[in-house]
């Protein structure tokens, strides 16, 4: 068997999670090579630390059963191409070699988010030209990019099955208790005020629309080729 290489990079610890914790467990699970990759560490986030979400990030990695996971440093709220960790990115995507590539829709409400969908799809492009300066590792194209869905719910291209998976990606994002639990020395923020529950409505959704309990739903960078009709 064709072992696959997923990258699911996000913008936050807990992004991939919100958006395909399920597919990314899957996937894993069938023996595929998994890594999950953060482009910053959330420092400006209301709640938690970047210590506390370090770990909670290794507890999820460890849930979802992925490979590994890349930690960058791109600063929250200025994920930027110009900034020096854009070419550490292009080093992570020719190091991984992934067959596939997620990232988050470029539609949200969280101007972070907006941002990392850009600057993957950047650095896919430049990690397959052989002269691009100033970067280590041979030049790899990758064959697939995705967006998965992390605030609204727009019309996905493509349903992943989600429903023998749905148990450990609420597992995974109850790692985050940082974020999703509100305790005496946390703030009110949208993700304290029944965001897992409203995943879980979407993922829900997203099932109904594809027959089944649960789904996550998926956008193309590009159209979708089959070599047969299913």
């Amino acid at each position: 068997m064709n072992k696959k290489r997923l990258l699911c990079i996000g913008a936050h610890p807990d992004d991939v999670e919100i958006g395909m914790g399920a597919a990314a467990a899957n996937h894993a699970a069938k023996g595929d090579i998994v890594y999950v990759c953060s482009l910053t560490k959330g420092e400006l986030s209301s709640n938690g630390t970047v210590e506390m979400r370090q770990q909670e990030a290794e507890d999820s990695a460890a849930v979802l059963k992925v490979s590994g996971r890349y930690q960058l440093d791109f600063p929250d709220r200025a994920i930027t191409k110009t900034h020096e960790q854009y070419n550490t990115l292009i080093e992570t995507i020719r190091e991984v070699k992934p067959h596939v590539v997620f990232a988050p829709y470029y539609e949200d409400r969280h101007p972070d988010h907006s941002a990392c969908s850009v600057v993957v799809k950047e650095a896919l492009f430049d990690a397959g030209i052989r002269k691009y300066p100033e970067v280590a590792g041979p030049p790899h194209k990758t064959a697939a990019f995705y967006y998965y869905f992390i605030n609204g719910i727009g019309l996905p291209d493509f349903y992943v099955d989600a429903a023998a998976w749905q148990q450990h990606k609420e597992k995974a994002l109850s790692c985050f208790q940082s974020q999703f639990q509100k305790t005496s020395g946390s703030v009110s923020t949208p993700l304290t005020e029944g965001y897992v529950e409203s995943v879980r409505a979407r993922d829900a959704v997203f099932g109904k629309q594809a027959g089944t309990d649960y789904a996550e739903g998926f956008k193309t960078a590009s159209p979708l080729v089959l070599s047969f009709i299913p």
